[in-house]
């Protein structure tokens, strides 16, 4: 059963969206993200030289103009933050599919039925799987309709995000409803040519047709190395080395900006050696920190310095860097220690899927979000049970284990991106 459609329709949100805004939404400091990110850094675009001709007061004048922009920017997020209530500030922190915000089978459209569960958590982005995209047209409206219903209800865009990496993770891309787009394969095909310019064409040529469509948010790159036995992430990982790999990331990660879609790196701290899947079991990996910080780092650090907007923390467990069997999802010691304060990353960390059975069991939908916030996360993908986990933040809240400075600290995150995506 499809959400009922009577949402008026508007224009689809990539009209009238500045696209490459929407690629620097904390990924590095703001200040650098307006001068540096996909705003175009001062050295020129690629290939453009710098012949020195600039004059010292044209280049103070610029660097006033860049300064007086970043701070404007956070004026108004700071304003945005300052206007929402509690309620929505934790809502903004939820990313669920939107058959767990309707309660609807599966949803096709967004009319009366999404705009009243969002009235209650108006959520901050909503992940489409492929029985949300039937066609071209269906989509445009499914998606157009999603973040005008966001815009009336707390004045933000809605993120909307879909898994397309290409291959054996591919919604649109070979999906009988759009015969136009090919699927572009699988990356460890990309890895093989050796060339990391295949990895910025194919990220660029995903977000081509992406970004038509409405999507502001790729889950993709896999930032993974498959550095072990298993055979989970064989197809989806560039490839078997950091030598591989991490060229290959940073390439996908300034195509997707080239593109213009936001990309997020995944899946940290690297899963690629680890036995089994966390789709549907508990996995591990005995690698130390240091160990980690020779080979899984690696392309996670470069994904940081290429201006990855959003990092998405796996659940694989790494009892040798956190003393305990916790996912890292749920570790402080992994999302906030490591890649918050170590590798400097500002942008929005985004968990893996908490309905997986990885984390299945571990705590009550109420408790999940919450661990998940202390442990440093700024967004919560797909929590089982919505409602039950969206009020055990606010109990959390009330209760005093959860301070509302540290939900404005991820509010913050959220809304400096959506500021930029209205361009």
């Amino acid at each position: 059963m499809a959400d009922s459609d009577k949402t008026p329709r508007h224009a689809a949100p990539g009209a009238s969206m500045t696209r490459r805004a929407a690629l620097t939404i904390g990924g590095v400091a703001v200040g650098v993200a307006l001068s540096c990110g996909v705003m175009g850094c001062s050295g020129g675009s690629k290939g453009e030289k710098d012949d020195g001709s600039s004059s010292g007061s044209a280049a103070s004048a610029k660097g006033t103009t860049t300064s007086s922009a970043a701070d404007d920017l956070e004026a108004q997020v700071a304003k945005k933050v300052a206007s929402l209530t509690l309620e929505q500030k934790v809502a903004q922190m939820f990313f669920p599919k939107p058959e767990a915000l309707t309660g609807v089978g599966q949803v096709t459209a967004a009319g009366d039925t999404t705009r009243k569960a969002f009235a209650k958590i108006p959520v901050g982005g909503m992940c489409y799987f492929a029985q949300n995209l039937l066609g071209e047209s269906q989509t445009k409206q499914l998606l157009s309709a999603s973040t005008s219903i966001s815009e009336d209800e707390v004045g933000l865009p809605l993120l909307m995000s879909v898994d397309e990496e290409g291959g054996t993770v591919s919604r649109i891309g070979g999906n009988k409803g759009f015969p136009s787009i090919a699927n572009v394969g699988n990356m460890c095909d990309v890895g093989a040519t050796g060339n990391a310019q295949n990895a910025y064409d194919v990220s660029k040529r995903i977000a081509g047709y992406l970004v038509p469509l409405g999507f502001n948010v790729d889950f993709a790159p896999d930032a993974d190395i498959v550095n072990g036995t298993s055979q989970t992430m064989a197809k989806r990982s560039f490839g078997k080395t950091t030598d591989v790999v991490a060229p290959m990331v940073e390439s996908a990660v300034r195509g997707f900006e080239a593109g213009g879609i936001m990309c997020c790196a995944k899946h940290f701290p690297g899963i690629g050696g680890a036995e089994g899947d966390s789709e549907t079991e508990t996995i591990t990996t005995a690698k130390t920190l240091d160990q980690m910080r020779q080979e899984e780092l690696v392309p996670f650090r470069r994904a940081i310095a290429a201006g990855v907007p959003m990092v998405m923390v796996g659940h694989m467990s790494c009892p040798n860097v956190t003393g305990t069997d916790e996912p890292a999802s749920l570790s402080k010691k992994i999302v906030t220690d490591v890649l918050r304060t170590e590798l400097g990353f500002d942008g929005i960390i985004i968990t893996d899927s908490l309905e997986m059975g990885a984390v299945n069991g571990l705590h009550t939908a109420a408790e999940l979000g919450v661990v998940a916030i202390q442990a440093g996360a700024d967004m919560l993908l797909m929590t089982p049970e919505l409602r039950k986990s969206y009020q055990g933040v606010l109990d959390a809240i009330k209760a005093g284990t959860i301070t509302e400075d540290r939900i404005d600290e991820s509010v913050t995150r959220i809304i400096r991106a959506k500021l930029r995506l209205k361009g």
